[in-house]
């Protein structure tokens, strides 16, 4: 199998090619496609075994959560439970951009999405690709980066192609991702307004501080 390459608008994204990656991905297959940090592999997160698959394609270890992109911040109430004011902050500030946030997950959300962590990685991305995509399919997507694990992220179709074109049905070529930096991911499933920097990438600690600050 070699993954075929579907070339889609990155700003104004063709309605009837969008139709096309809605319906590969409501098969269960697995679909390469811009965010506005790198390449990411797209799932339904609600087919198990389509979550299981992106774990088999990027070799990665199945304790780690799968993060999930968003079309607007109203979804992440239906997919989050004991959302606090932190969230609503950065979310206002932040989305749609360059930050993941984790925070508890509703119930609606299978354990195994969340590697039996019981926590939800959200985003809401700039890329108007993956925003039309989660829009057509009526669900969050996944977002994990789609390389091997250990290799690299992709901010190019080509370089998917090359690590991992055997292995997906389909990659959709956005041209070059906006950024080579990741998402800043904070964590707020402590609850109680409390917050933790898990990773610093594109959005600087200070300003996370800032937007959270009473």
């Amino acid at each position: 199998m070699t993954a075929e390459i579907l070339r889609i608008h990155p700003d104004e994204p063709e309605p009837e090619l969008i139709g096309r990656v809605v319906r590969a991905l409501a098969a269960g297959r697995v679909v390469a496609l811009p965010t506005d940090t790198f390449y990411g592999l797209a799932v339904d997160p609600i087919n198990l075994r389509a979550v299981d698959r992106i774990y088999e394609v990027k070799t990665r270890a199945r304790h780690k959560p799968l993060s999930l992109l968003i079309s607007e911040t109203a979804q992440a109430y239906g997919l989050a439970r004991e959302i606090d004011t932190a969230f609503d902050r950065l979310a206002e500030r932040f989305w749609p951009g360059p930050l993941t946030i984790v925070v508890k997950a509703g119930t609606r959300l299978p354990l195994r999405v969340t590697a039996n962590t019981g926590n939800v990685a959200l985003r809401v991305p700039e890329a108007a690709i993956a925003r039309a995509v989660v829009e057509g399919l009526g669900l969050p997507i996944t977002a994990t980066s789609a390389n091997l694990s250990g290799m690299p992220e992709c901010t190019s179709a080509e370089r998917v192609l090359e690590q991992l074109g055997n292995h997906i049905p389909l990659i959709v070529d956005g041209g070059p991702t906006a950024r080579s930096t990741p998402t800043t991911i904070v964590d707020l499933s402590g609850g109680g307004n409390s917050w933790m920097i898990l990773r610093e990438g594109a959005i600087p600690t200070h300003e996370i501080a800032l937007a959270l600050q009473h």
